[in-house]
């Protein structure tokens, strides 16, 4: 474990009921445009990438300037709106996902520093508590009851 303390903030909670507003409104604004999947209709899709969105939107401007190669069993009217939806939406997921991942690396980092010090404490009164400290007693028993180990049988070969 490492005692050096890598992150020391306070995040205001008027920040935080501000962003949840802000993330609430972004999801209702969203909610009628939006569509969820299920994990097999995933993984049935075509999956974009960043030379995937490249293509679709340069065989849009095809599309524009080059209408004769449409095929008949083509439908340019939902191509076209399809193809907006991805320009619309790209910068949103990137932005989401940028915000997403620093959020949750500060998560990690905070969490992991807290337990590394819930477990020091831990330690304490685990130790105190051995030592008949009368004090220590409810604290270890409540905390203990997180350390439990569960029973671990052998399955004979």
């Amino acid at each position: 474990m490492s005692s050096q303390n890598q992150i020391s903030i306070e995040i205001p909670q008027e920040v935080i009921d501000k962003v949840m507003q802000y993330l609430q409104d972004c999801k209702t604004e969203l909610a009628p445009y939006v569509q969820g999947l299920t994990v097999e209709e995933r993984q049935t899709l075509f999956k974009l990438g960043n030379k995937t969105v490249a293509t679709v939107q340069k065989t849009k401007s095809y599309v524009d300037t080059n209408p004769e190669f449409i095929p008949s069993y083509m439908d340019k009217i939902e191509f076209l709106k399809d193809e907006k939806v991805v320009t619309q939406l790209s910068p949103v997921v990137n932005l989401a996902n940028q915000i997403a991942s620093d959020a949750d690396d500060t998560l990690m980092l905070a969490g992991s520093e807290a337990l590394e010090s819930a477990l020091l404490y831990y330690g304490q009164v685990r130790e105190a508590n051995s030592k008949g400290v009368p004090t220590a007693k409810p604290i270890y028993e409540d905390l203990s009851e997180r350390f439990k180990r569960g029973t671990y049988t052998k399955k004979p070969a």
